[in-house]
């Protein structure tokens, strides 16, 4: 039976969404450790005041994360109630609609890709020009999506639902260096560009080859979500492993099968 038994698998993803990784290393036998190299914090910016202001005139209101999510429903009085009837809803992936789910909206659109451009490629299918979009997001995000929306005549509101940055505290962070360098950690795993960017600028200087040496010969191992993630893994020349599916549980299964094969 495929397991994780004996393994330390090392969780990049802010401290909030580490629950699900977790939970399924420690179902597969293994040790979980979260070293978060990202840190998420609910805003109150001027932008998604503007949005919540105009969330009745919205055609498309657009999610790419549970945080969007959360931070809107704060900020939003009564969005449910102020909500343009004939607004219709787009989400990155089944696991956001189902947080969605739980506010009460239902999501129109999940794309089989969960990604900006599966996000784009389904509204390639449908007439968006002149239509009023929301986006609930992080600043930091690629602008991938709304740009896209825009080069289909879309007018897009952005609104900055919340930060990432750098976490405060990094001794985890420091921590997980130690452990990579030192072949104690088994593998490392990534779920957005900016969990494995923030990595690479936490790591010292001096610490770098040594840090980036077990990573590239494959001692320690490093799963990504998909292939916007492997990135700047890739440029590093450091091999990835991708799962078909962009869920941290294909992504986790994914890595289990790279262990039952070694």
């Amino acid at each position: 039976m495929k397991s994780f038994k004996n393994k330390l698998i090392a969780v990049t993803r802010p401290l909030e969404r580490s629950g699900e990784a977790v939970q399924i290393i420690e179902d597969y036998d293994g040790e979980a450790f979260v070293a978060p190299t990202l840190e998420l914090q609910i805003s109150s910016s001027q932008s998604l005041i503007k949005l919540c202001e105009r969330v009745g005139e919205l055609d498309w209101l657009v999610f790419t994360s549970p945080t969007s999510i959360l931070s809107l429903f704060k900020h939003c009085t009564n969005l449910k109630d102020n909500l343009n009837p004939d607004c219709r809803i787009a989400v990155i992936g089944p696991r956001t609609g189902n947080y969605l789910l739980e506010y009460g909206l239902k999501a129109d659109i999940v794309p089989d890709d969960y990604t900006a451009e599966g996000l784009l490629e389904v509204f390639q299918n449908i007439d968006i020009k002149y239509k009023l979009i929301g986006i609930p997001r992080t600043f930091a995000a690629r602008d991938t999506l709304p740009m896209g929306l825009e080069d289909m005549g879309a007018e897009v509101l952005l609104a900055e639902a919340y930060k990432s940055g750098l976490p405060k505290d990094k001794k985890k962070v420091y921590q997980l260096i130690k452990s990579v360098i030192n072949r104690e950690v088994d593998a490392v795993t990534f779920t957005s560009t900016l969990t494995a960017q923030n990595l690479f600028e936490i790591v010292k200087k001096e610490e770098l080859d040594d840090f980036l040496e077990p990573l590239k010969n494959g001692e320690v191992l490093v799963a990504v979500i998909g292939p916007v993630t492997a990135k700047p893994l890739e440029e590093r020349g450091i091999p990835i492993i991708i799962p078909d599916e962009y869920t941290v549980k294909a992504m986790l299964n994914k890595l289990r099968d790279e262990f039952s094969n070694e």
